[in-house]
């Protein structure tokens, strides 16, 4: 996938990497900007019977090989597991439908997003980073929030710290236009449900913990067995918002099951090519695409721009450790 040709595009990609620098303290070369502590897993992707009902995407039917990975938030990649700014976590998980094919999904841990465009986000992680709380109020992100009531949400809405990324439960931020074979579409949202179910600490139970324990319980888990989310899809109605990722459905709408992800071994830290992966939030296959949410070609932009940069990262370590 080629970098957008488009200037004002490309500027605002940069705009955006450069703002989560900002946020992180500086640029961590090799990580990713945002949800740099990561590890990434393998498994399968069954779908369910009534998948087919709701797409004609490939995956739709049968198993399919997936790549997930689960991550704390912030672009720094030493941070706590128990820090306030590792949630919200991250879910991402490709499907391998072929040789150099695939669909993607990126989630999080909050059911909404701060913004609706991708300008109105660069203007928040400027304002986190500009902000100092011994300084006079009201200050940058104050003075933010109080123009923009869905960011406000966003902040406020609870991040309690997971007993395991295994009873954690995801969202993807964005509407989606699935198309079956009959040529019927309906709008609908991503979520990621454990099969463990969802469970959190209380504030002192995860204040004890050690700086890793989401991770190290995620290594001892999977020794035991594999660990399985529910993936389902939350159907908009007439009249749903459909191209704001900050505007939330009703919890009432139905859900429909797409099929089970399982997850049964973790990809060695030593495994480059996987580490490198640039996930997609755009779904790029036949019975799937993006809706008119203005987040996703930059959201998009930014990932392949950042991504690369990572790799650039990688290919600089490894040649001094050559040399």
């Amino acid at each position: 996938m080629p970098l957008p040709t488009d200037p004002k595009a490309l500027k605002l990609a940069n705009d955006l990497l450069a703002a989560f620098d900002a946020e992180n303290g500086g640029e961590h070369p090799g990580f990713r900007p945002a949800h740099a502590k990561g590890i990434m897993l393998t498994g399968t992707f069954q779908a369910s019977p009534d998948a087919s009902a709701l797409t004609k995407a490939p995956h739709a039917k049968g198993a399919t090989p997936v790549t997930a990975r689960v991550s704390d938030f912030a672009g720094i990649p030493t941070i706590p597991d128990n820090h306030e700014f590792a949630s919200p976590r991250g879910f991402a998980v490709r499907f391998h439908l072929g040789d150099h094919q695939h669909t993607d999904i990126v989630s999080h841990s909050v059911d909404n997003f701060p913004t609706r465009t991708p300008e109105e986000f660069g203007e928040f992680l400027r304002a986190l980073a500009a902000s100092d709380p011994s300084k006079p109020h009201p200050n940058a992100i104050e003075q933010f929030l109080g123009s923009h009531p869905n960011a406000l949400k966003f902040v406020q809405t609870p991040k309690p710290i997971p007993v395991s990324f295994a009873n954690e439960t995801f969202f993807a931020v964005s509407a989606f236009k699935f198309t079956n074979a009959q040529g019927q579409s309906r709008y609908g949202r991503y979520r990621i449900l454990p099969d463990a179910g969802s469970s959190y600490l209380d504030a002192a139970t995860a204040a004890a913990k050690s700086p890793d324990f989401l991770f190290d319980e995620l290594k001892q888990r999977i020794t035991k067995g594999p660990i399985k989310f529910q993936l389902v899809v939350q159907l908009a109605e007439t009249g749903d918002v459909t191209d704001d990722a900050s505007v939330r459905w009703p919890e009432g709408r139905s859900h429909l099951k797409l099929g089970e992800i399982v997850l049964n071994e973790i990809v060695p830290e030593h495994d480059a090519e996987a580490r490198r992966i640039i996930f997609d939030p755009i779904p790029r296959v036949d019975g799937i695409e993006a809706s008119a949410d203005p987040l996703f070609n930059p959201r998009a932009d930014l990932y392949l721009l950042s991504g690369r940069r990572r790799r650039a990262a990688d290919q600089q370590t490894a040649k001094a450790k050559a040399s």
